[in-house]
C-alpha cells in the first residue's frame, strides 16, 4: 500500500480556530446576559415593590406602591379600616393615604363615596402612576444589571487575568486588608434583603367582605368584591361606613339616571348644520364630578366638539382637588379643542397649570383660533376661599376689565375682531361690549343664568353677554355630594362662519329632570327687542348663608 500523505500542522487546526473563537464568544455573551439578568430582575422587582411614588389620590397626599398580590389596597390611615378590591390585572397596588383638607371625618367619608361612585378619573391617575413606576423600575434593573458586564468588557481580557491572579493572593499590607474589608462590607450593605419580614402591624391582617363585616348594612352589589381589614369594627366606623354607602348608592343612582335621561331629551337639541361648530360651556362645577358624565353625554347628543370651562372647577384651588380636574379632563377626552380659565375660587396657578399639562388651552389674554373662531379670555383677578371675601391679587378687577377692552379694540382696528371672550364674571367683559369690540362674552360666577343680552357698542357693533348657571349645582362654593344641591346648568354654543350664531342652555333640577331650552339665535346685525333689554341690576352670587336654604331635602 502506498504510504499516506503527511498532514500539515498548519492546515489542520486552521479551520477549527475560528470555530472555537466563535464558540467562546457565544458562550461569553450568554454568560454576560445571564449575569445581567441575575442582577437586573431582582433589582427591578425590588424597585417595583419597595419604592413608592408620591401623588394625590382622592384629595389626599398619597404614596403608591405596586404589588404582586393582585389587589388594590387602600390604607385609610389611623382612624379608618383599610379597604381592598381585586385588581383587573396581575399587578396590584398599595395606596397609602396621607394628609388632606376636610372639616370632619364624615365629610371625608362622603368624599370617598362620591369618588368611588365615579372612579374613572382616579383609576386613570393611579394606573398612570403605576405604569410610570414600572417603567422606572425596569430602567433601574437594566442599568444595575449592566454594571458587571460593562466592567467585564471595559477592563479587557489581559487586565482581568492580572486582577484574577492578584485576587487569589492575600493582601500583603494593612492598607490592602482595609480595602478588602471595605469592598466586602459595601457588597453586603448593598443587598436589599427582600426576605426580611415587615414590622408587626396594629391592625389584624385578616380581610373580610364588607357584607360579612357589617351584615346589617345594605352593601351595593357593585361593592360585593370589596373587603375590609379586620380589627376596627367600632360603632363609629359603622356609622361612617353607613354614611359613605348611602352617599355612594344615591350618587351612583342619581347621576347614572341623568345620563340615561339625556337620551330621552336628545331630540330637543338643535342639530348643527354643515360647517357649524358646537361648544359645550360649563362653569362653577365646584368639584361635582358626578355631573361630568352627564355633560359629556349631552355634548355628544348635541354634536359638540369643543369644551369650555369658565372657571370655579374647584372650591379652593388646592392640590387636593386634583380629582375634580382629573374628572373634567377624562370627561372631555377626545374633543378637538378644550379651553379653560380660572375662577375666583380657583385662586393660585394650580388649576390652570394642571389642566394645561393635560392638553387644555389656558386662555391668558392671547387670542387662539378654534375652527375659525377667534377666542380669548383671562383668569378672574380675585381669589376666594370658602368664605365671602374676594381679594384682588395684582391688577384690580377694574384694571383687568379695562385692559381686556383695550386689547380687544386694538385687535379690532387691526381687523382681528374677538368673536368669543371667556371670563368668569361677565362684568369683566362689559367694557369691551360697550365699546363694540367683541361678539360674545360668556361667563359663570353667579350660579344663575343671565342673558343672552345684546349690547350695541359705541361704534354701532352688536355683541352679546351670557352668564351660565352652576354646572355642579353648587350651593355657594360646595357641590360635592350624592345629589345636586341646587339646579345645575350647562350651555351649547353654536358658531357659524367664525362668529357666534346661537346658544341653547340645558337645565338639570334637583329632582333629576333635564330641560333643554329653546335654541336662541344671536343675530349680530339685528338683535331682537327682548335681547336689547338690559337687566336693571346685576345679580349677586350666592353666599354661604344661602347654601342651607338652597340645598334640597333628601327623599
Amino acid at each position: 500500500m502506498p504510504p499516506e500523505p503527511e498532514r500539515s500542522d498548519a492546515a489542520g487546526p486552521g479551520p477549527r480556530r475560528p470555530q472555537r473563537r466563535l464558540r467562546r464568544r457565544v458562550v461569553g455573551a450568554v454568560l454576560l446576559v445571564l449575569v445581567w439578568a441575575a442582577v437586573a430582575v431582582p433589582v427591578a422587582l425590588w424597585s417595583l415593590t419597595e419604592r413608592d411614588t408620591e401623588t394625590v389620590v382622592a384629595g389626599h397626599d398619597a404614596s403608591v406602591v405596586p404589588t404582586l398580590d393582585g389587589w388594590v389596597t387602600l390604607e385609610m390611615g389611623p382612624y379608618l379600616p383599610d379597604l381592598r378590591l381585586p385588581s383587573s390585572a396581575s399587578v396590584g397596588v398599595d395606596v397609602r393615604l396621607g394628609k388632606t383638607t376636610a372639616d370632619s371625618t364624615r365629610e371625608l367619608a362622603d368624599r370617598y363615596a362620591s369618588i368611588a361612585a365615579h372612579p374613572d378619573a382616579e383609576q386613570r391617575r393611579v394606573e398612570g402612576v403605576v405604569r410610570e413606576h414600572v417603567r422606572t423600575s425596569l430602567v433601574h434593573g437594566a442599568l444595575a444589571g449592566a454594571v458587571l458586564p460593562g466592567l467585564w468588557l471595559l477592563v479587557g481580557r489581559a487586565r482581568r487575568l492580572e486582577l484574577a491572579v492578584a485576587a487569589t493572593r492575600p493582601p500583603r499590607t494593612r492598607r490592602g486588608w482595609v480595602a478588602y474589608v471595605v469592598v466586602v462590607a459595601l457588597i453586603v450593605l448593598a443587598i436589599p434583603f427582600p426576605w426580611r419580614a415587615h414590622p408587626p402591624r396594629v391592625q389584624d391582617d385578616t380581610w373580610i367582605a364588607l357584607s360579612d363585616a357589617y351584615p346589617d348594612l345594605q352593601v351595593p352589589s357593585e361593592l360585593a368584591d370589596w373587603q375590609v381589614q379586620g380589627g376596627m369594627f367600632t360603632q363609629g366606623t359603622r356609622r361612617l361606613l353607613q354614611s359613605a354607602l348611602d352617599t355612594y348608592d344615591r350618587s351612583t343612582v342619581f347621576y347614572d339616571e341623568l345620563v340615561d335621561r339625556v337620551e330621552e331629551v336628545s331630540g330637543d337639541f338643535r342639530v348643527p348644520e354643515e360647517g357649524e361648530t358646537v361648544a359645550v360651556l360649563v362653569s362653577d362645577r365646584h368639584d361635582n364630578i358626578g355631573m361630568d358624565q352627564v355633560v359629556r353625554a349631552a355634548g355628544d347628543a348635541a354634536g359638540a366638539t369643543v369644551a369650555i370651562t369658565a372657571g370655579d372647577d374647584t372650591s379652593t384651588g388646592q392640590e387636593w382637588e386634583a380629582f375634580s380636574l382629573d374628572s373634567l379632563d377624562t370627561a372631555f377626552e377626545g374633543y378637538e379643542h378644550r379651553l379653560a380659565i380660572a375662577g375666583n375660587h380657583d385662586h393660585g396657578d394650580f388649576v390652570s397649570s394642571y389642566l394645561a399639562d393635560r392638553g387644555w388651552t389656558h386662555l391668558d389674554g392671547e387670542p387662539v383660533d378654534v375652527d375659525g373662531v377667534r377666542v380669548t379670555g383671562v383668569d378672574d383677578p380675585r381669589s376666594s376661599g370658602l368664605g365671602t371675601w374676594r381679594d384682588e391679587s395684582g391688577l384690580s378687577f377694574g384694571e383687568v376689565e379695562e385692559a381686556i377692552a383695550d386689547d380687544a379694540c386694538a385687535r379690532q382696528e387691526e381687523g382681528e375682531r374677538i368673536n368669543l371672550l371667556v371670563v368668569h364674571d361677565a362684568n369683566l367683559g362689559r367694557t369691551a361690549l360697550a365699546r363694540g369690540c367683541a361678539d360674545l362674552v360668556v361667563a359663570g360666577h353667579l350660579h344663575a343664568q343671565v342673558g343672552p343680552d345684546a349690547v350695541v357698542g359705541d361704534n354701532g357693533e352688536v355683541g352679546y353677554s351670557y352668564t351660565n348657571g352652576t354646572t355642579g349645582g353648587a350651593a355657594y362654593a360646595i357641590a360635592l355630594g350624592s345629589k345636586l344641591r341646587r339646579n345645575a346648568q350647562f350651555t351649547m354654543l353654536t358658531f357659524r362662519d367664525g362668529r357666534p350664531a346661537g346658544l341653547q342652555p340645558v337645565d338639570v333640577d334637583t329632582r333629576g329632570r333635564i330641560t333643554v331650552q329653546d335654541y336662541v339665535e344671536l343675530d349680530l346685525d339685528d338683535p331682537t327687542e327682548e335681547q336689547l333689554e338690559q337687566p336693571t341690576e346685576t345679580p349677586e352670587p350666592p353666599q354661604p348663608e344661602d347654601a342651607a336654604a338652597d340645598e334640597p331635602a333628601l327623599p
